[in-house]
């Protein structure tokens, strides 16, 4: 007997027939557990060392900062692995990356993470699902359809999952800086007609937004060290879009570069736009309010035919019954 074979009864005495089954959920909870604990980690800790700087380095908090942004250093563990989960597609890299970005993982590691990541859970899936084809499916129900039923969907699936988790949270955090941004304006359009410069305005902002959008203020401060650090407005500005991936940014950026172009009041421009974006976040607020009767019709549907139909066809049946039961 080998020694699988000797672990499966182990876990058939211990735990009943279905053992085996248990120990490949609990493993397949860990393996997801320790996926989201290292994404976790790869969002949190940039910021969470650039604010322990910021606090014991008060003198050199600029230098801090800078070096923290622009870390070249990274994971001696992955480098051993660089050939087998990079790819040369450099599209697909780029694409990833911003979609990384988007989603609040701005290590340099975490295109390589989160590749290291898909292919341990896609694998895990692959070997617990074909473990428990071998070992509990029976012989008369195994055929191409169980095998990809319990071998080949857990793999798919355990691929497929860490992207639709990022490509979800990178929505999310999109969205809470596009419903947030608007607010933000406000901010700096107080700012800056209290005589505030726009690298102080962001600065002020950076502070002021971490209790309320946390993902919003994040990325001003980005920029606030960029430029602290020398880096031209413009392309610090640009890569805020980039980063954000939002439209609205988008189109700020652009007004804002234009104004410092052609030397336009820029409080007159953040004015402007400031009300233009309130008007918009109305109109979705509204348009969203406007979908509600066609999205509840179907529930309604769902929910109020079966009962009425129930109240006004069961009595008939009900007499249908008892006049063939006497006849």
């Amino acid at each position: 007997m080998s020694t699988f074979e000797i672990i499966l009864d182990i876990l058939r005495q211990s735990l009943g027939p279905s053992g085996p089954a248990i120990m490949g959920l609990v493993i397949l909870l860990f393996l997801c557990s320790l996926g989201y604990w290292a994404l976790k980690q790869e969002q949190n800790d940039p910021l969470h060392k650039l604010e322990t700087k910021a606090k014991s380095f008060r003198a050199s908090h600029d230098s801090a900062a800078n070096s923290l942004l622009r870390n070249k250093k990274k994971n001696e563990a992955l480098e051993k692995y660089t050939s087998f989960i990079d790819t040369n597609n450099s599209e697909e890299i780029s694409a990833l990356k911003k979609t990384l970005f988007a989603a609040g993982y701005r290590s340099n590691d975490a295109v390589r993470w989160f590749y290291v990541i898909q292919l341990g859970l896609a694998l895990g899936l692959l070997i617990l699902g074909g473990g428990y084809y071998v070992t509990s499916v029976p012989a008369e129900n195994a055929g191409p359809m169980a095998q990809i039923q319990y071998i080949l969907a857990p793999g798919a699936m355990g691929y497929f999952i860490p992207k639709f988790l990022v490509n979800k949270k990178a929505a999310a955090r999109k969205q809470e800086i596009q419903d947030n941004f608007p607010d933000s304006l406000d901010m700096m359009l107080v700012c800056v007609e209290a005589g505030q410069s726009l690298d102080q305005a962001i600065y002020r902002i950076s502070r002021e937004l971490r209790h309320s959008c946390m993902a919003l203020a994040e990325e001003y401060t980005i920029v606030s060290h960029e430029l602290r650090v020398g880096k031209d407005r413009s392309a610090a500005l640009r890569d805020f879009a980039e980063r954000a991936d939002v439209p609205d940014i988008t189109s700020f950026v652009t007004v804002m570069i234009q104004s410092v172009a052609f030397g336009t009041s820029m409080s007159d421009a953040i004015s402007m736009f400031a009300g233009e974006m309130r008007q918009k976040r109305v109109m979705r607020a509204e348009e969203k309010a406007n979908k509600l009767p066609t999205k509840m019709t179907m529930a309604t549907m769902i929910l109020s035919l079966p009962p009425l139909m129930i109240i006004f066809v069961a009595p008939a049946l009900v007499g249908l019954g008892d006049l063939m039961g006497t006849g």
